[in-house]
């Protein structure tokens, strides 16, 4: 598979993962947030767990690894802010990132 084959695949699943949340948002945050948020969220998202070293954490007894949600808010809200893309509730975010985690774990991945 060719790298422009790898980014085509990764659209349709940025796609996956943003209708996911949209239907996981609570009803007054459905349309509270642009596609363009949840695509910037989902880049911060993955920007995070690339640069925390989560990716490289080791799993617990239960094959799971401990991702600190409060975290990955913050650094959101953080670098919104900073970019100039916005300022964000922490509360509303959360939900946000909550849809990625279980979307995430809907797939059988354990994020």
């Amino acid at each position: 598979m060719g790298l422009e084959d790898d980014f085509l695949l990764a659209d349709a699943d940025d796609e996956k993962t943003i209708e996911f949340i949209k239907n996981y948002l609570p009803q007054e945050l459905k349309e509270k947030f642009s596609d363009d948020e949840l695509y910037y969220f989902l880049d911060l998202i993955d920007e995070y767990y690339s640069e925390s070293g989560i990716l490289d954490a080791q799993p617990d007894e239960d094959g799971y690894v401990n991702i600190d949600l409060e975290e990955v808010v913050a650094y959101i809200v953080k670098e919104a802010k900073k970019d100039e893309v916005g300022e964000y509730d922490p509360e509303e975010v959360l939900f946000v990132v909550q849809g990625e985690m279980e979307y995430g774990n809907s797939l059988g991945q354990v994020d």
